[in-house]
């Protein structure tokens, strides 16, 4: 976009913004979620460990029975084992199991015990079992699942060492009562700290509504103090001078006047306490001017993947326009900037302010991607921000147009035009 050689420009610096109490409900959101990224690295590391095992205990039979009549079952059931222990891992794409996890782990834990029933050695991959079990089925059944596994293995060490060795009847015992402990434990810590991080975000949602209602109580509170001790009383002081100047009009018409004449000074003060108050609800950003306003505004936008200038062209007289004017001009700013940095992907963006003598034109041009302006008819709520409809509803409501230009690939203008009022001309002299 073209710039007057007059035209004032300024760079939106980079600023740090600050996170809002949404952000931290985000926040413990995404804590809740951590615990589900937790227990699925467990479960990868739990599936890698039954691999690692099962692998183990093939090699380790290898080694020992190279070529007995029992090698092809034994290598055929590993390959069955582990296939349909793949099978069960394969998930559809809601991240559900493609087969039933109950029947799936019935499948595994049968096929399992053909194995060690052929092959004690195979007996430790029931480790990783223990930790599937209690993870799929309810405690209880889990915990019988567990005694069963336990009772097998001991079974099959003593038939692999062909003696009583008490170690290995306690072995196996403690390894399931630890695995299962554990599980158990960290199964009521994860349930506890998610009742907390609920209560947390649900008492955070109660204290920012009670704040909200409470700061809105107390500005109604504010307003209606304000109003009453000046335009209230005000509108009655002059109700009651009206009222005397009636009531003497025809007798003293003198006194009538005065009377008219006080009503005239309260209005008048009346008038400027209103002016006060619409001053006072006006956008903050304006407290300095729209220049100085639409010169924040940048700044707040512009950060790490935008960079916002303003050009102002006005001649100096941007400060005589009307205040609604400079307000919904500030509002169009605000949510095009916002438009741009959300959904454009632009580097930069111009930001121009041109006053004209019937007129004030915003223009707002970005890099970004662009768009078909055909499509924020028919787009549905969420697609290009609502920031759109807002706009071209303020630019109405003043009597003014709204312009989009934009091409896919090629950047986006928006263009607001909103006319003025003529401004009277200065009388003429008369010659002398």
């Amino acid at each position: 976009m073209a710039t007057n050689p007059g035209t004032r420009e300024s760079h939106g610096p980079d600023e740090t913004r600050g996170l809002d109490d949404s952000h931290g409900l985000d926040e413990s959101y995404g804590l809740d979620e951590s615990y589900d990224v937790d227990a699925r690295r467990l479960a990868t590391v739990m599936h890698a460990a039954f691999f690692l095992l099962l692998a183990v205990a093939l090699a380790r039979f290898l080694l020992r029975h190279p070529g007995g009549a029992r090698t092809p079952w034994i290598i055929g059931l590993s390959a069955a084992l582990a296939l349909v222990y793949v099978v069960g891992l394969v998930r559809d794409s809601a991240g559900r199991p493609t087969t039933g996890p109950r029947v799936w782990l019935t499948l595994v834990v049968a096929v399992w015990v053909v194995l060690v029933v052929l092959a004690p050695s195979f007996a430790w991959c029931a480790v990783p079992l223990f930790y599937t079990g209690l993870r799929m089925l309810p405690t209880r059944a889990a915990l019988i699942l567990v005694a069963l596994l336990t009772g097998l293995v001991i079974v099959a060490q003593l038939r692999l060492a062909g003696r009583w060795d008490p170690d290995l009847v306690l072995g196996p015992p403690v390894v399931g009562l630890i695995a299962t402990a554990v599980f158990l434990t960290m199964q009521r810590q994860s349930a506890r700290q998610r009742v907390l991080i609920d209560d947390l975000i649900r008492t955070r949602r109660e204290l920012a509504a009670s704040e909200r209602r409470e700061g809105t109580l107390a500005e109604r509170q504010r307003l209606s103090m304000e109003i009453h001790d000046t335009l209230a009383q005000g509108l009655s002081s002059q109700q009651m001078l009206l009222q005397a100047a009636e009531r003497v009009w025809n007798s003293d018409s003198g006194k009538a006047r005065a009377h008219v004449h006080t009503a005239a000074s309260v209005a008048e003060h009346n008038l400027t306490e209103a002016r006060r108050f619409v001053h006072d609800l006006a956008p903050a950003d304006l407290a300095h001017g729209l220049e100085a306003g639409l010169r924040a505004v940048a700044a707040r936008e512009s950060g790490d993947r935008l960079s916002v200038r303003v050009h102002i062209a006005d001649d100096g007289r941007t400060p005589r326009l009307p205040d609604r004017v400079q307000g919904a001009l500030l509002r169009i700013a605000q949510g095009a900037l916002a438009n741009v940095r959300e959904h454009s992907g632009a580097a930069t963006a111009a930001l121009t302010l041109t006053l004209l003598d019937d007129q004030v034109v915003l223009d707002v041009a970005d890099d970004g991607h662009g768009f078909d302006p055909a499509t924020l008819s028919t787009a549905p709520q969420g697609v290009r921000g609502h920031g759109v409809p807002a706009i071209r509803a303020r630019v109405r409501q003043l009597g003014g147009t709204l312009t989009i230009e934009s091409t896919p690939g090629e950047g986006t203008v928006l263009s607001a035009a909103i006319p003025l009022e003529p401004q009277a001309e200065p009388p003429l002299e008369s010659p002398a």
